[in-house]
């Protein structure tokens, strides 16, 4: 976890209340509070163009069946299934949140550990 994540200051607020609301695995709240230790907060004019955050279209490929998948994020009061949306407090936004295209990671699922290459994010 060596990489800092970009955050918006809102987003790292959502993601402090999410894990003290204990709405993650214990995994998934010990990566995300090492993440947010390290994170780089910033205004949403100061976001770069290529982080995922809200709203925004992000393209991945799982890198152990090089399957791609793209997921669009919105605030999880806009989330949708019919619309395709997804929201950014899901596990998959989770994962996600802060990084910019061409990083790679690795996330604790339900269905196990999964390495992760972020090919693609575009802002919708």
């Amino acid at each position: 976890m060596s990489k800092s994540l970009i955050l918006t200051t809102g987003i790292y607020d959502m993601i402090k209340d999410h894990v003290k609301r204990k709405k993650a695995t214990p995994i998934q709240e010990a990566t995300l509070l090492a993440q947010l230790k390290s994170a780089k907060q910033v205004t949403r004019k100061e976001l770069p163009e290529d982080v995922v955050n809200i709203d925004t279209r992000a393209t991945v490929k799982y890198l152990d069946t090089n399957e791609e998948e793209v997921f669009t994020f919105v605030a999880p009061d806009k989330a949708k299934r019919r619309n395709n949306t997804e929201s950014i407090m899901s596990t998959m936004g989770l994962a996600l949140v802060g990084y910019q295209a061409g990083d790679k990671l690795t996330w604790s699922f339900e269905e196990g550990e999964k390495e992760i290459e972020l090919l693609k994010v575009e802002r919708i």
